[in-house]
């Protein structure tokens, strides 16, 4: 029987606007980025891991953010630092 790991922090999820079209940092720094992520606590948005600067998990890290969305299209999921889980965004 396989059991369900679920995020502690869904009571975080705020839905927030991105505030930025792009990684924050990167946009600022004149820097590339991979993927973005958006902070569900505070619309902060990031780059994802495999960018160079890693800025979204530098600012969950830095905020005690827990829980990221992906902002790539297609793409519908959430990831809880916290937990070190991903779920289903909807």
């Amino acid at each position: 029987m396989a059991t369900t790991q679920v995020c502690a922090h869904l009571d975080q999820i705020r839905n927030p606007r991105p505030k930025s079209k792009g990684c924050e940092e990167c946009l600022k720094m004149g820097d590339t980025w991979v993927h973005l992520r958006l902070c569900e606590s505070c619309g902060h948005v990031g780059c994802c891991d495999s960018s160079k600067n890693k800025h979204a998990t530098k600012h969950a890290r830095a905020t005690g953010h827990p829980v990221v969305k992906s902002l790539e299209r297609g793409e519908n999921w959430m990831y809880c630092y916290v937990d070190d889980v991903m779920f289903e965004a909807d």
